[in-house]
């Protein structure tokens, strides 16, 4: 109990004012956990769950010692999804590595012209549905910004288990609408860590495309050297 209490009152001082410990440190299992991901380890899920539990009590604000000035439904939701999609991922990834005859949790590959107009037309409805939803909950203005972040988090991470390269591209989307949010709601450690994102998910982004070129092209070899050595 007194390692709980102290986990949920804990603050680091920075300047004039401080960050809640626990955003800072679930920022830092996201951090791993985005890493893992870029190196396609199974280990980069149970990871982000144990940041996403940490950033729930965060966004949660007031219900959670206030932790910052405004409540991110939004956010606070979208933790909920990574931890449900994230046990997904997990399954996903972890049945790859042991039918993979390379070792891969997953091989890199593009989503099909069908699927990113759906993953398109999924953004858009989805967070204008979302928004007066979260309007009604009281989140933080522009509360269409935290249906935005909602929305392209759920895809992203979906994309991610399904391995599909484009899902690093719908986090710098996130990013671009989520750090500004961030910023002005008061959540300085996730907002400059959304800032490092952004700069890293394009970096995953070509390290999974250059993955997927040399992996696919190894895989498509195999069946021309067996047949060479028959």
């Amino acid at each position: 109990m007194d390692f709980l209490r102290w986990l949920f009152e804990a603050q680091i001082p920075v300047g004039g004012s401080a960050l809640v410990l626990r955003e800072v440190l679930g920022n830092i299992f996201g951090l791993l956990s985005a890493l893992g991901g870029m190196r396609r380890k199974v280990w980069a899920w149970p990871i982000g769950i144990v940041g996403n539990i940490l950033l729930l009590t965060v966004f949660l604000g007031n219900i959670f010692g206030a932790a910052a000035p405004a409540t991110l439904w939004g956010q606070a939701g979208r933790q909920v999804m990574f931890i449900a999609v994230a046990v997904y991922g997990w399954y996903r990834w972890q049945q790859g590595r042991e039918t993979s005859s390379q070792g891969r949790a997953v091989i890199p590959g593009w989503a099909s012209n069908k699927v990113r107009l759906a993953l398109i037309g999924a953004m858009i409805a989805g967070t204008a549905a979302l928004t007066p939803l979260f309007d009604t909950l009281g989140s933080y203005p522009p509360v269409w910004a935290d249906a935005w972040t909602f929305m392209g988090s759920l895809l992203a991470t979906y994309g991610m288990a399904r391995g599909w390269t484009e899902f690093w591209l719908i986090w710098v989307a996130v990013d671009i609408v989520g750090v500004p949010l961030l910023f002005s709601a008061g959540y300085y450690a996730s907002a400059v860590m959304y800032l490092f994102y952004g700069f890293f998910t394009l970096a995953g982004f070509f390290v999974w495309w250059w993955a997927e070129k040399r992996e696919r092209g190894a895989v498509q070899s195999v069946p021309v050297a067996a047949g060479v050595a028959r």
